[in-house]
């Protein structure tokens, strides 16, 4: 939901039209990017049906637009992805779909978890991916929280540092030791901070993962 993750979306949405059309080809996109502010206050305070009422609000003008496919680019706020998907006439691509998708043709089949604590602790992201036939672990109560504070007082912010790397490591190689047999980068802004090279086992960023199959998906439908 922040900006810093929507503009990563963005860019790599036109370099895939880019890379699979050629030329000056770039993406159609109706994007409508929300205060993060708002957004941030309903989930601390445990409001969700308020946000869910935003975002649905915000996916009609996004149809209003002329969009055929919706993505919400967030992993926590797919918590109110039916109420969204309720609210238009026009499929919202799942994120957790799109990245389960892509663990399962990686043959892993014990996934390491890492996001906002309301994605990692609550059962709307991990039922989703469990639905696919994969067993989820996350993290424990302290690297929870530290997973948590680093996305919303660094990431979110653009704030990118080396001690915070280190720690998202750390938290990983710990993962990896209770069986993970890769790594879900279950926030789009974990991405800003965290690479393959991070990690011993392979780690899926929900972000891309998302984008490609939206490009997919976009590219095959009649009139592309």
């Amino acid at each position: 939901m922040s900006w810093e993750s929507s503009a990563y979306y963005y860019r790599v949405a036109n370099e895939l039209v880019r890379t699979r059309l050629g030329g000056l080809h770039s993406a159609r996109v109706v994007l409508h990017s929300v205060d993060f502010a708002d957004i941030e206050k309903l989930q601390h305070t445990g409001q969700w049906d308020e946000a869910g009422r935003l975002l649905a609000e915000a996916a009609v003008q996004v149809r209003a637009g002329g969009a055929d496919l919706l993505l919400l680019c967030t992993n926590t706020m797919h918590k109110v992805a039916d109420q969204i998907q309720a609210a238009i006439d026009i499929p919202l691509l799942h994120l957790a779909d799109a990245t389960a998708e892509a663990v399962t043709r990686a043959g892993v089949t014990t996934i390491g978890l890492l996001g906002t604590a309301f994605t990692m602790e609550q059962d709307f992201y991990r039922d989703r991916l469990t639905s696919h036939g994969l067993e989820v672990l996350v993290p424990d109560a302290d690297d929870r929280a530290e997973v948590h504070r680093i996305i919303y007082d660094e990431l979110c912010l653009g704030d990118i540092r080396e001690d915070s790397r280190r720690t998202y490591r750390s938290v990983i190689d710990r993962l990896v030791q209770r069986g993970a047999q890769g790594v879900i980068l279950g926030c789009t802004e974990i991405e800003l901070l965290i690479a393959q090279a991070d990690s011993p086992v392979p780690v899926f960023a929900t972000s891309r993962l998302h984008v490609e199959a939206a490009v997919e998906h976009a590219l095959q439908a009649p009139g592309s």
